[in-house]
């Protein structure tokens, strides 16, 4: 008995796919081994076009297929045949002209590739819940030790050439399948529910945050470790999100990209994506230590990297264009970099970046809506987070703003106001920028007081010798004294935006006009840790 089950010798395979990639191949391989095959619907009709000997399931169970195909499988000389145990149920399968089904390939029809559809209605969507699919697979895998179930087509080759070399299927591969299989159910029940729970639950059940919540992920790779050397790490990709992401990143060269590099180079791509000119974001341990908007990327480059050329060092360069030859060789000729990101390179600056051959370079074509509604996830100790993504931005439009001050901002301080805002929304709060000509002067982020944020920033300045006169500055949230207020004005800030709304509006609103200081509520708060 153990050597049987140690390995299954297949008689009887049932096929019925909805993906038919690679299974007519599959299927000559089974009837070269005499494997006999039975199958249902367009799987038949395509198996028996291509010559392939099959019997119709109808034709095997003595029930035609109903209901519009919706029963075909669902009868006891399938599931009978699929979970009888071998060794114990053949008196009673014999006794019911039950024959034993020792392979099962099935694919289900595809539910998630139908609601994505822009014209899928519910009606439609609920005609590709497959129901016999799911049961067929699981009564296999349960039944695992007998019986072996596959779902993915690319385990195809790796079966066939496993039946043709030892005469059958292994039991660890066996088990190896069914677990696949229980995942490949459940993935899809998961599916199912999210959109029902989209579709039938009211406002106040808040579809958005169901009461259950179930993700579906896939590893894309497993890390060398996480954040630090003694903690282990992969990376996995949102199967419900088919957005550009850095799970889906086209690596041009480099070395394998580390746990941080991923945390840092999607911050850098994240705020890349706010600008609509040409921009380039340098970031170091998750903030922004340089960002800049220019006439091109090397221009953006170049403006970005005075802010903090100290903090550049090692970091993570982001741009929104194609990388050109010319910024490449400014790039390796003036630091050492992590990973470059961008959505294009020319094939000359593909070129220069192999002369440093550590150099990550990814390629990722940016989301063209970066205020698409998209969820966050953060773990906590026995549970997780869930949030929309801090998107929203606001625009030179007055209605997205107020003037508080006495003095109106200029439309140079304006444009600068607008651009600090849209960089102060990716650093670590408490944070604080400094901006000037669509680039970054001092950035002060991840402190616990706003002042000593606006101190540290205006000291990064110092310490590379940019002047700070005639600057604008943003904050991620209210000043809750007017102290901050002063450290700009002690710097030459000119104007300053934030979100307003602190008991003490008045005082700092006030401390701002005693230094001719235009300042601008927006009403948004841009907390990030």
């Amino acid at each position: 008995m153990k050597d049987t089950l140690e390995k299954i010798t297949p008689r009887r395979a049932l096929l019925s796919v909805s993906d038919k990639t690679g299974i007519v191949e599959f299927a000559k391989t089974l009837t070269a081994q005499n494997i006999e095959i039975l199958s249902t619907g367009g799987t038949a009709k395509l198996l028996q076009e291509q010559g392939i000997k099959v019997q119709e399931v109808a034709d095997f169970t003595g029930f035609p297929e109903i209901m519009g195909g919706r029963v075909k499988t669902l009868h006891p000389k399938i599931h009978g045949g699929l979970l009888g145990r071998r060794g114990e149920d053949e008196a009673v399968m014999q006794e019911q002209g039950i024959l034993p089904i020792d392979l099962l390939v099935v694919n289900l029809y595809p539910f998630r590739e139908t609601i994505s559809r822009p014209d899928c209605t519910l009606e439609l969507a609920i005609e590709n819940i497959d129901i016999g699919g799911p049961a067929m697979l699981r009564s296999a895998a349960k039944n695992h030790i007998a019986v072996a179930v596959v779902v993915d087509n690319s385990d195809y080759p790796k079966i066939a050439a496993e039946i043709e070399k030892s005469g059958g299927i292994a039991l660890s591969t066996r088990q190896r399948l069914a677990a696949k299989a229980f995942r490949h159910t459940a993935n899809y029940d998961r599916a199912i529910s999210q959109y029902l729970q989209e579709q039938y639950l009211s406002d106040e059940e808040n579809p958005l945050f169901p009461v259950d919540l179930s993700l579906d992920f896939k590893r894309v790779e497993t890390l060398r470790y996480g954040e630090n050397p003694q903690q282990k790490a992969a990376i996995y990709r949102n199967i419900d999100n088919d957005s550009p992401s850095l799970a889906t990143i086209r690596k041009h060269q480099g070395k394998e990209l580390s746990f941080n590099n991923y945390a840092d180079a999607d911050t850098a791509l994240m705020a890349v994506m706010r600008f609509s000119q040409a921009a380039c974001v340098i970031v170091k341990h998750a903030n922004p230590c340089g960002v800049a908007v220019g006439e091109n990327v090397l221009e953006a480059y170049e403006k970005a990297y005075r802010c903090d050329p100290t903090s550049a060092f090692g970091g993570i360069i982001a741009f929104n264009r194609a990388v050109n030859a010319d910024c490449a060789r400014e790039i390796i000729s003036r630091q050492f970099v992590e990973v470059i990101a961008a959505p294009d390179y020319s094939a000359e600056a593909l070129q220069v970046l192999q002369n440093k051959p550590n150099i990550r370079v990814l390629e990722l074509k940016l989301a063209a809506d970066v205020e698409k509604v998209d969820l966050q996830i953060q773990s906590i100790h026995g549970g997780i987070l869930l949030q929309e993504r801090d998107n929203k931005s606001i625009s030179h439009q007055e209605s997205d703003f107020k003037t508080v001050s006495a003095r109106e901002p200029t439309s140079d301080e304006l444009k600068d106001l607008l651009f600090a805002w849209r960089v102060v929304q990716s650093v670590k709060s408490n944070a604080i920028v400094f901006a000037k000509d669509g680039a970054t002067l001092g950035i002060g982020g991840g402190q616990t007081s706003r002042v000593f944020a606006a101190r540290i920033a205006a000291l990064k300045a110092q310490d590379e010798n940019l002047d700070l006169t005639g600057s604008v500055l943003a904050g991620d949230a209210f000043f809750p004294f007017k102290d901050g207020v002063e450290v700009a004005a002690k710097n030459g800030v000119t104007a300053i935006i934030h979100p307003g709304g602190s008991i003490r509006d008045e005082e700092v609103i006030n401390c701002a006009n005693e230094h001719n200081i235009a300042m601008i509520f927006t009403g948004i708060r841009h907390f990030r840790h």
